[in-house]
């Protein structure tokens, strides 16, 4: 959530976020009035509980009359103290549900507009000429199959459409994929976490995945507990209720998880292959930084993934995502998108966020500097998507006979393997 104060000073500003997103501006003015009711009220709570302590002090020496009128008094004060302690208590929670709606104040550099309107920073590599080498390139499901490394019909037949089973070298990769990535992580500095894949209602909102995002999350209501989407939510609620000191600062995790998403949104789109499902294994890094520092993190960030899809020798671009495609959270996002040939385009493989104060005031997580304590602020960058990585691995690195070379980087980790071999049928 943001800071009040800043609401209170600059409306305008906080406005022109919504607006961006385009999300409700009303929602600002609504916050406002709630705000200067929760205040007002609180005041004459206060006043009222002052005279209602001094009138106890009055009654204790009055006589007579005197004191009759003073316990008449005192009996209407009890009524007005209970009476503002609700309107108050009322206000308070009015504000905090219409603060818990407002999204991240955006950046003022990110494009205005919507998932169109983002803005390419950097391209890197080159797309192959696969006429010049005189094939037609297959797209991750035929080779995946020729391969003996995708299954989605027996994914479709045990769990649904959108599942599927990664077997023999399809497994391997995996594997390769998330134990390459986190030792470049932890080469780094990131400290590996494997999080839990449940997490309670308190953790879910924290982060801001039960606005907007709410109708991709899986609920499990017996229980009260969601899967989650990333391991940024267990990352981001960690340290939730504590107060971390300065010095330890910057905290750096990598965090493996498997993660569930309904793809609620994406009826029809998608739906060949392992590009988009409803799970998949991802290795995160997470950050924890002064919020003076966060800028400078995303940056970095955001050249770690660089680094990963350029040790994969994967064609990529980096755009800077448009304000009405940021999610909740996220006051500015970069995505790192590799070149798909058989779709023709570039598609999204990692992410870095800068959530500045939004996740860690929501979650109550802190930093003590100077001996005054203040929020700090989270970032997060997906290091690797496990199945869309290897949908780009596959197509851009497949030969003629449907073999698929395996980057330099990955080879330690598959054994040694320099191509992963059709299987015989």
């Amino acid at each position: 959530m943001i800071d009040l104060r800043l609401l209170r000073e600059d409306p305008d500003r906080v406005r022109a976020s919504q607006r961006a997103r385009g999300e409700d501006v009303a929602l600002v003015d609504s916050l406002l009035s709630a705000d200067e009711r929760r205040r007002s009220s609180g005041v004459r709570f206060d006043e009222l509980r002052a005279e209602q302590k001094g009138l106890g002090k009055l009654i204790g020496r009055a006589a007579g009359d005197e004191k009759a009128e003073l316990l008449k008094r005192a009996e209407q004060l009890k009524t007005d103290v209970k009476a503002a302690d609700a309107e108050r208590d009322a206000a308070d929670t009015e504000t905090q549900e219409l603060l818990q709606r407002l999204g991240n104040l955006v950046h003022p550099e990110v494009p205005v507009g919507g998932e169109e309107d983002f803005v390419t920073l950097e391209t890197h590599g080159t797309h192959r000429d696969f006429a010049a080498e005189g094939f037609e390139p297959r797209d991750h499901l035929e080779l995946g199959q020729l391969l003996g490394a995708i299954d989605v019909e027996r994914g479709a037949k045990v769990s649904g459409s959108r599942f599927y089973f990664l077997t023999g070298v399809g497994a391997l990769l995996e594997l390769a994929l998330v134990n390459a990535a986190i030792a470049q992580a932890t080469a780094v500095g990131f400290t590996p976490m494997l999080t839990p894949a449940l997490v309670r209602p308190q953790s879910m909102a924290g982060t801001g995945f039960l606005g907007q995002a709410a109708q991709d999350v899986y609920h499990l209501d017996k229980d009260d507990l969601y899967l989650v989407g990333t391991s940024e939510v267990p990352l981001a609620a960690y340290h939730m209720d504590e107060i971390l000191d300065a010095d330890r600062l910057p905290l750096r995790y990598a965090g493996f998880s498997p993660c569930f998403r309904r793809e609620a949104g994406s009826h029809g789109k998608d739906t060949r292959g392992i590009f988009r499902v409803h799970q998949f294994d991802k290795v995160e890094m997470f950050s924890y930084v002064l919020p003076e520092d966060a800028q400078a993190e995303h940056q970095r960030l955001l050249e770690w993934e660089k680094q990963w899809l350029t040790s994969l020798e994967l064609p990529f671009r980096v755009i800077d995502v448009a304000s009405a495609d940021l999610g909740s959270s996220a006051a500015r996002k970069f995505d790192c998108e590799a070149w798909i040939p058989t779709q023709g385009k570039y598609r999204e493989l990692t992410s870095t966020s800068d959530c500045t104060e939004f996740q860690s005031r929501r979650l109550s997580i802190r930093v003590r500097e100077d001996k005054k304590v203040r929020p700090l602020a989270t970032l997060n960058g997906t290091l690797c998507a496990v199945p869309r990585t290897i949908v780009a691995i596959l197509e851009n690195h497949q030969q003629a006979d449907g073999s698929v070379r395996v980057p330099e980087a990955l080879r330690p980790f598959l054994g040694g393997r320099e191509v992963l071999e059709p299987v015989a049928k």
